[in-house]
């Protein structure tokens, strides 16, 4: 049967983008090159000064700026004295350098303090991105940032705008990674608890009368909000992302409506909102006309949703049309946002999140492999972790990328973990009834396959489901649906899909009460960490690694090696 005409304009349209930019790069392309220094330095971005991990003595660290196509390579000195670090570049496939991924654990051993490490790699799309360490919880300290790349010249996006701004949302606490981390390994369990700010490219405002340490709302590092400057009749084009390490938002700019143009690198059929609801790992491009009175400022603020946050402040930062006295905030009362707890409208929002008609990247018809993955939160010895079909993973002392590729079989555990889960048995209402196991076992996935995963959501040991965002490392995949309750696939749950015009992300909520269902391509050699964006939940095992043709990855770099089974390989 012949492709549907629509659906062959759509296939052009997108083989010219992708032919067109292929054709610019190879002229174009550059490598960039940056050298970190990562150190802890005392900061104040809330107002209470304490340690914060820094990228040449700043938190958050630089954006790196680049054009599709060009080569990043990044020299990283570990200058944290007692402390291993890691970099992953959020977003970025790795295409053929699958070790530069930046897991410990996963695709490589972790840079020893004094040791210095280099990553080299290829941004092969452009779009909006992210980077933050990945050791242990070392996220919640501070080291992250963002990545843009913009198309090549002569390449043309499917929207225009003036001139643009970088916007990182992050939350932050005052007690030191260390104690958070060690809270969650305790008997009995000390969860981190909610955040004591929200920040706006690094500042927030955190009301010192109220604090026994040290803090000051006269610090230079905070005593004024960030600021962004709109001149009046222009369009801006705002690269949103979030680094949280707890918390879902919602953000928005007091008076003005934001259009949604691209996700996670990908374009989508444009929706106007209010109120964008991101999630940790997810990055988003809105467009913003300076339409309101160019006479005063107005709020832009980060609230909390999904949790109830009520001790957390929102953030504030502050839309200043040009022409105005930069130090003056706005004459009206920060928003408010949303209900924290209406979760109907964020599912809603999920689900208006589709590929542009222009873009469309067709998914596969149909799945080689479907995983029923469902997160359960369980008592294991004492502690509370966190399973998939039951199973806490647990990062082996080898990296992965190095034991499969070397053959060190035991490196890792050797019984695979389960496909599915008793989906007619089990009640997502109730906490889960077994303890589970702790393990580091390994979904071996045929090359070239396709696969799909739904992710199923179930109550806490407290009774109650929260929101966890899943991020898929070396992959963008097709998101296919979003839904309530128990997915069933004997039923009619598959006619719930979208097939047709599927946004690709590599970042995707599952909503409390719910499930996700997403689809991708295992044709990416290597091995590729899928898990929870919460750091405390990946930190208490929430999550599983895929990996698909590693007999195909090149020769493997000494330098990720040099750790556990390791040790003699490099």
């Amino acid at each position: 049967m012949l492709p549907a005409p629509r659906l062959l304009v759509v296939a052009a349209a997108v083989l010219c983008f992708s032919l067109c930019s292929s054709l610019l790069l190879g002229a174009e392309a550059k490598v960039r090159h940056y050298d970190w220094e990562i150190s802890y330095q005392h900061k104040s971005p809330d107002c209470f000064e304490k340690l914060a991990v820094t990228v040449n003595g700043e938190a958050p660290g630089p954006t790196i700026h680049a054009t599709q196509g060009d080569t990043i390579v990044v020299t990283v000195h570990n200058k944290l004295e007692t402390e291993n670090t890691a970099i992953h570049w959020h977003g970025i496939r790795q295409i053929g350098t699958p070790w530069a991924d930046g897991v410990a654990g996963v695709t490589q051993c972790p840079i020893l303090p004094g040791e210095t490490f280099t990553y080299r790699f290829v941004v092969d799309r452009a779009g909006t991105y992210l980077y933050h360490a990945h050791y242990g919880m070392q996220r919640v300290a501070g080291l992250n940032g963002m990545i843009v790349v913009t198309v090549p010249k002569g390449v043309w996006e499917p929207f225009g705008y003036d001139d643009e701004h970088t916007v990182l949302l992050e939350d932050w606490w005052h007690k030191s990674v260390y104690d958070q981390a060690t809270g969650l390994s305790a008997k009995p369990f000390v969860f981190v608890g909610e955040p004591q700010s929200l920040l706006i490219n690094g500042r927030g405002m955190f009301n010192c009368s109220t604090s026994t340490g040290s803090c000051n709302n006269s610090h230079p590092d905070c005593a004024l909000p960030t600021q962004f400057t709109f001149v009046p009749g222009k369009n801006y084009l705002l690269r949103i992302g979030s680094l949280t390490s707890l918390s879902s938002l919602s953000f928005e700019i007091e008076g003005h409506s934001m259009t949604v143009v691209e996700a996670d690198g990908h374009y989508v059929r444009p929706f106007v909102v209010r109120n964008l609801f991101i999630y940790s790992g997810e990055t988003y491009s809105v467009l913003v006309k300076a339409d309101q009175d160019p006479r005063r400022s107005y709020w832009a603020t980060s609230h909390i949703v999904g949790r109830n946050a009520s001790s957390t402040p929102s953030g504030k930062a502050v839309v200043s049309y040009a022409g105005n006295d930069p130090r003056r905030t706005p004459p009206t009362v920060p928003t408010t946002g949303p209900a924290w707890d209406n979760t109907a409208i964020r599912v809603e929002q999920s689900r208006a999140i589709v590929a542009h008609p222009g873009y469309v990247v067709p998914a596969p018809a149909r799945a080689d492999r479907t995983l029923l993955l469902l997160n359960t939160q369980n008592n294991i010895n004492g502690h509370i972790k966190w399973t998939i079909n039951g199973v806490s993973l647990h990062f082996p002392a080898t990296p992965y990328l190095v034991s499969m590729k070397h053959g060190l079989t035991d490196a890792y555990d050797q019984r695979p973990p389960l496909d599915t889960y008793d989906h007619r048995g089990h009640d997502i209402s109730a906490p889960a009834p077994t303890n589970g196991t702790i393990g580091s076992p390994v979904y071996r996935l045929a090359f070239d396959s396709v696969v799909d995963v739904v992710l199923q959501n179930s109550n806490m040991l407290n009774d109650k489901s929260e929101t966890h965002p899943w991020h898929l490392h070396g992959h963008d995949f097709w998101v296919l649906g979003h839904g309530d309750g128990k997915f069933d696939p004997a039923a009619d749950a598959w006619r719930l899909l979208n097939v047709k015009d599927p946004i690709m992300k590599n970042t995707v909520p599952l909503h409390p009460d719910g499930w996700t269902a997403i689809r991708f391509h295992a044709n990416n050699p290597g091995v590729w960490l899928f898990h929870c964006h919460v750091e405390a939940h990946v930190f208490m095992g929430m999550g599983v690694v895929f990996e698909e043709g590693v007999e195909r990855v090149g020769r493997l770099p000494s330098s990720i090696m040099g750790c556990g089974h390791s040790k003699g390989l490099h």
